[in-house]
């Protein structure tokens, strides 16, 4: 069955659950099971299942499959709950959602999971395509119930019993099993959702599912209301850095007169916060009404994420439960780049999103900061514009100006560190280049050598570096939103003289007379010194590598020798023979001839 919205001509199908089996991560059971209906045009969206039940404080993933014709491309994908100027709002972008939600893909299926859910996020959630040719969306969407567990008291009006029950708006996985809690102490052998117990005034209980006890349901007498219980205003509460808090409690004690009441933090003792160091400049408990105690701290950091508890202290009787207290998470704002748009030689068009670890309560705004400037026409958590390598960019929560996040920009520069295991370069060392860079988000290398890339590590490593290595080394460095070269440098790589070897020219017939030039070579760096030698005495030694004789005699027939040596090392030749020919023998031998 379609449905056509005349409002901008979308095309719908009403998708139905293909089994009946969870799909969720949490405690959720799926109450509806319907056949698939295909639509004519082959656009198509098939939920998993269209109603889900689940705890709050849990997690949920809700799923489709989605169809369309193979000659389209599929443009956009979303999950939605509102529309916006006829346009889905993606709860990606929803500051509600922020830091809760997250999508995955598999081929044509498509998943929405949702985090520490919220009763405030019970909604109809429906999934949108947007191809080249027609925009789609699934109905009737998947119906997500968001239900806080409440311990139901059912006495019998002749009996000093009663039955406790686990209950939830709607029906949660029947093999769930749960934990029960009497005066804020688990009752161990316990996993039924129903629980007998005597009408004792002073005892309160609380249950929770198994593996979810940070949800447990308020702690409730069993008879009379003024039993001992504490029961917490907000289970979990997600506050941004610089701000302040309020965690509230409220507390009974069966007995009249309360010695001592104070709060404290998880890992931190049961000292109390007031006279924390960490705290007690920051924090102070009010009591506006008889019952209700409210811890505040002020300036919050990062550091104060950690667990809350009240506790109370009479004469016979001492609340400091194992029920889980208040779980305070202090988030900072970090920019991300989102989407890159386009990339030219000057500038990046990309989108930017301003997200944090947990949503604080409340729709708040942004501001946007722009090389210091306020960007007073960008109000939402994403923010499209065009970037230049010069550019820093950062976000903040509207009235919290001064925590703004940390910026992001392109690389302000590369530099190369040079890192060798003596004063000089030589053949065989370890030498390790490093290139490094100020960029947000971090940057990524290439190293060069004589212009050609050779690396994608931020270090160039040469465990026993050679001859070969020598040559010009520059690196860039690279992120999202721009690159930047480093200087080049050179590596010149001593070693000592790896050959030697004695020529001879003319390298003829040498006769009396005649003019002769030994040259003696090895490859060297830096360049070597030559010795002479002739039958192993010393002949001459200096940077030249050749020996002249202008005329040479008989006398100097003999073995000849050279060596090669500089600062790293010698380099010994083979031995060369010159036979110098009689000039009167030569030209009689000549005539024969």
């Amino acid at each position: 069955m379609l449905c056509n919205l005349p409002a901008d001509g979308i095309y719908e199908t009403r998708g139905a659950a293909m089994s009946s089996t969870a799909a969720a991560t949490g405690l959720v059971l799926f109450l509806l099971s319907l056949p698939v209906v295909q639509s004519q045009n082959d656009y198509a969206v098939t939920y998993t299942s269209t109603q889900i039940c689940a705890v709050k404080g849990s997690t949920v993933v809700i799923g489709c499959s989605f169809k369309y014709p193979s000659r389209v491309n599929v443009l956009k994908r979303v999950w939605f709950t509102k529309w916006n100027k006829y346009n889905p709002e993606d709860l990606k972008t929803d500051p509600v959602y922020a830091g809760r939600v997250s999508y995955s893909s598999q081929w044509k299926n498509y998943t929405l999971t949702i985090r520490d859910l919220r009763e405030s996020d019970s909604a109809v959630y429906r999934f949108r395509f947007e191809t080249n040719q027609k925009n789609f969306t699934g109905l009737p969407g998947v119906t997500l119930t968001v239900t806080a567990l409440q311990v139901h008291v059912g006495r019998s009006s002749n009996s000093n019993w009663a039955t406790l029950t686990c209950q939830s708006s709607c029906r949660l996985n029947y093999h769930s099993s749960y934990n029960w809690y009497k005066n804020g102490h688990k009752v161990s052998s316990r996993n039924k959702y129903w629980y007998s117990v005597n009408l004792n005034p002073s005892d309160s209980y609380s249950c929770a599912v198994r593996g979810y006890e940070d949800f447990s349901s308020p702690s409730v007498c069993v008879r009379g209301d003024s039993c001992n219980r504490v029961n917490y205003s907000n289970r979990r509460i997600c506050a941004f850095k610089g701000s302040s808090v309020d965690i509230s409690s409220t507390y009974n004690s069966y007995e009249s007169s309360i010695q001592l009441k104070s709060w404290f933090c998880s890992g931190r003792g049961s000292e109390d916060l007031t006279e924390d160091s960490q705290y007690k400049d920051r924090a102070e408990v009010t009591e506006t009404e008889r019952g209700r105690s409210t811890l505040r701290i002020r300036d919050l950091t990062e550091s104060d994420s950690a667990e809350y508890h009240f506790k109370f202290k009479t004469q016979r009787f001492e609340w400091k439960s194992s029920l889980p207290g208040t779980t305070l998470t202090v988030t900072a704002l970090q920019v991300k780049v989102s989407r890159i748009i386009s990339v030219h030689e000057s500038q990046t068009e990309a989108e930017l999103k301003c997200e944090s670890s947990c949503s604080p309560a409340g729709r708040l705004s942004f501001v946007w900061f722009k090389n210091g400037q306020k960007n007073t026409k960008q109000q939402t958590s994403t923010y499209t514009d065009r970037f230049y390598p010069e550019d820093n960019i950062s976000c903040a929560f509207t009235g919290y100006e001064d925590y703004c996040s940390p910026p992001v920009y392109a690389p302000k520069f590369a530099s190369v560190l040079v890192l060798n295991n003596s004063h000089e370069i030589v053949e065989g060392s370890s030498v390790n280049l490093t290139c490094s860079s100020d960029a947000n988000p971090a940057a990524n290398y290439t190293w060069y050598k004589d212009k050609k890339p050779v690396n994608t590590e931020q270090q160039l490593t040469f465990s026993s570096i050679q001859s070969s290595d020598s040559g010009e080394y520059h690196c860039t460095a690279k992120n999202e939103l721009g690159q930047r070269p480093s200087e080049v440098i050179f590596i010149n790589v001593k070693y000592p003289p790896k050959l030697a070897s004695v020529s001879v020219s003319p390298s003829a017939e040498i006769v009396e007379g005649s003019s002769v030039n030994l040259t003696c070579s090895s490859d060297a760096n830096p360049a070597a010194n030559y010795t002479w030698y002739k039958e192993n005495k010393l002949l001459l030694h200096g940077p030249v590598g050749r020996y002249h004789l202008s005329s040479i005699s008989s006398e100097d027939s003999g073995n000849y020798s050279c060596k090669a040596e500089n600062l790293y090392g010698p380099a010994q030749s083979v031995t060369l023979y010159i036979d110098v020919e009689c000039k009167y023998f030569s030209e009689q031998l000549r005539k024969h001839v």
